[in-house]
């Protein structure tokens, strides 16, 4: 393909129309990650800003560290959990949305408000719903006899923040798998109930394939949003990630070492530059098995 080179002036004019946005990403987003990678190999002292080179030893003791591995188990079975299951409810609501029912978009606005609320907003309300005198446990305890201190064990504090998650992202990749249904030509689904084909088999056999695209920009979106899970296991925690480290994640054992312990900023950026090699690889598999033409390579 042949270049096509710009006039001078307009090579000029171009680049100076660009300037203040690289200025904001060199500032803001090249400058920190070249700096993040300068600290991972350092031992500094946010006082005083001294800091010294130690290399890959910052690696070794997060390898040595149990809190480490906790948080690696905690957000690969956290991104293992949701990211499948926020991705079939979603496509399987628009679907059913997508068909000949009243009120359509009644039932869109409705289900679309819990993206609407903050994090921290629904948080409390699941903490609300499921402390030792919520509703969900003084209902399990009256009907059926069991109590269960959902957020005080271990076995059920990941799960809690899990089913939050997957209420409130729910209706964004739903209508995003909506707006994909809706670009379907309608014919192809006339050819197939010509041919006796059932409603499953349409969805199976037609809206999957299309919604290829779509799909896989659910699932990237929902991957990097999982591996990055701050905020609701910070509120239920109290910032500690229990009980017993079930809550603790990558992005909240980074805030420990940045900011609640002391002169460990470096593990802090390591262990942010470990996240970052983890989704990018795991982008590039996901990319590998599914790809927007929906041909598997």
């Amino acid at each position: 393909m042949k270049r096509v080179r710009l006039p001078r002036g307009a090579a000029i004019s171009a680049y100076a129309f660009l300037l203040p946005a690289l200025l904001v990403v060199g500032l803001f987003t090249l400058a920190p990650i070249a700096y993040a990678l300068f600290v991972s190999v350092q031992k500094m002292d946010l006082v005083s800003g001294r800091h010294t080179f130690v290399g890959l030893r910052n690696l070794a003791y997060l390898v040595e560290d149990d809190k480490f591995w906790a948080a690696c188990h905690n957000t690969l079975v956290y991104v293992a959990v949701v990211v499948p299951l926020q991705t079939v409810l979603a496509m399987a609501l628009a679907c059913a949305i997508n068909g000949r029912i009243r009120f359509k978009r009644s039932y869109v606005t409705l289900l679309f408000l819990p993206t609407l609320t903050s994090s921290a907003a629904m948080t409390m309300i699941f903490m609300w719903l499921f402390n030792n005198n919520g509703v969900v446990v003084l209902f399990l305890r009256e009907h059926f006899g069991i109590g269960i201190n959902f957020l005080g064990d271990p076995h059920w504090a990941l799960g809690i923040i899990m089913l939050m998650n997957v209420f409130s992202t729910i209706p964004h990749f739903m209508v995003v798998f909506l707006a994909g249904l809706q670009e379907i030509p309608g014919s192809l689904y006339e050819a197939a109930l010509l041919d006796g084909a059932g409603p499953f088999s349409r969805h199976w056999e037609i809206s999957v394939p299309q919604l290829m695209p779509i799909t896989c920009y659910v699932l990237t979106m929902g991957l990097i949003g999982c591996f990055q899970v701050f905020d609701q296991a910070f509120i239920l925690s109290g910032g500690e990630g229990g009980p017993e480290n079930a809550t603790l994640t990558f992005t909240l054992l980074i805030y420990h070492f940045a900011f609640k312990n002391y002169n460990t900023m470096g593990l802090a950026c390591a262990l942010a530059m470990v996240l970052t090699i983890i989704i990018f690889c795991a982008t590039l598999i996901l990319n590998r098995f599914v790809r927007p033409d929906g041909v598997n390579r």
